[in-house]
């Protein structure tokens, strides 16, 4: 086996972690793979005999690569004039909702959830860089400083402020699969029924919907951000007619739903679910975008 296989080899067993990383900073499967990706082409060009820990080495390139391309991003959002900025909604992971049992629950214990992901796309990219190798992926301040320029002291306080605003603006998720069933159940049957005070009575009072339909959709307020129980019902009893269509699923670990009326998939919803009501609804619905997403398994 030649010096570039084994250093390859070296690396796969580390991409899902990488993977993970980058998602939780760019909240973007394909931006994630692409990073993960520019990681590997540093590794490659890089003397890897001086890389004392690899694992370590890793995560802290991938990192500065993902907080380069969130500044990136920041910059951009500054220039452009861009509703879709407003209405932020995560690629989605996938998976078939076949069954609900313990080990179902831990095999997407580790899947973030979205309502975290629009939390974290708040943070500025500092911020989001501290919080998420530290407190998600327990790297030392010492070695995230240099990443940021900035002190060890000066990084953790980045982190502890990026936590408080985390802290008070993220939900107080259902972690039980199928309590968050049941909810899903009672949604769908008040919108299929067109029962308005039955979708106010599952929805939270300050429940947050966020659509991000991209820009190929004329004629409809493509990408926006409603709040309210009863508004937010009266979004839901507008396309009340797709709910027939609409299959439950496992959208980034927790319940959701794909729609799918003529075979191929024209949204995504994930939900997040605390004390037996929805307190937030993220529909994926540009095109663009969907077609980015894995649906083998989750539309059949």
């Amino acid at each position: 086996m030649d010096t570039t296989q084994a250093l390859a080899d070296r690396f796969e067993e580390h991409r899902g972690h990488l993977r993970a990383v980058a998602y939780r900073m760019l909240g973007s499967l394909a931006e994630a793979e692409d990073a993960v990706q520019e990681t590997w082409l540093k590794l490659s060009r890089t003397d890897s005999d001086a890389i004392e820990n690899l694992g370590g080495w890793l995560t802290t390139v991938t990192g500065r690569v993902c907080l380069d391309l969130l500044r990136s991003r920041a910059a951009r959002r500054e220039e452009l004039i861009d509703d879709r900025v407003d209405a932020f909604v995560p690629d989605l992971e996938l998976r078939p909702l076949s069954r609900l049992d313990p080990e179902q629950e831990v095999l997407h214990a580790d899947s973030v959830g979205v309502a975290l992901l629009v939390v974290l796309e708040n943070l500025e990219p500092d911020e989001r860089l501290a919080f998420v190798l530290h407190d998600m992926f327990a790297v030392p301040f010492d070695d995230i400083a240099p990443i940021v320029d900035r002190t060890s002291a000066a990084t953790r306080q980045l982190a502890s402020r990026a936590r408080r605003r985390v802290r008070g603006a993220e939900p107080a998720a259902e972690p039980d699969l199928g309590r968050q069933k049941q909810v899903l159940d009672a949604f769908l049957a008040a919108s299929r029924a067109g029962d308005f005070e039955a979708l106010v009575g599952v929805l939270h009072p300050d429940v947050t919907l966020r659509v991000d339909a991209g820009t190929l959709m004329r004629g409809l307020a493509a990408s926006k951000v409603v709040q309210g129980a009863k508004t937010v019902a009266e979004q839901a009893l507008m396309f009340s007619r797709f709910a027939g269509s609409a299959r439950p699923m496992l959208v980034n670990g927790t319940v959701g739903l794909v729609n799918a009326p003529e075979g191929g998939p024209k949204s995504v919803m994930a939900l997040t679910i605390a004390d037996g009501r929805i307190t937030g609804m993220y529909i994926l619905a540009d095109p663009e975008r969907l077609e980015r997403l894995d649906f083998d398994g989750c539309t059949g």
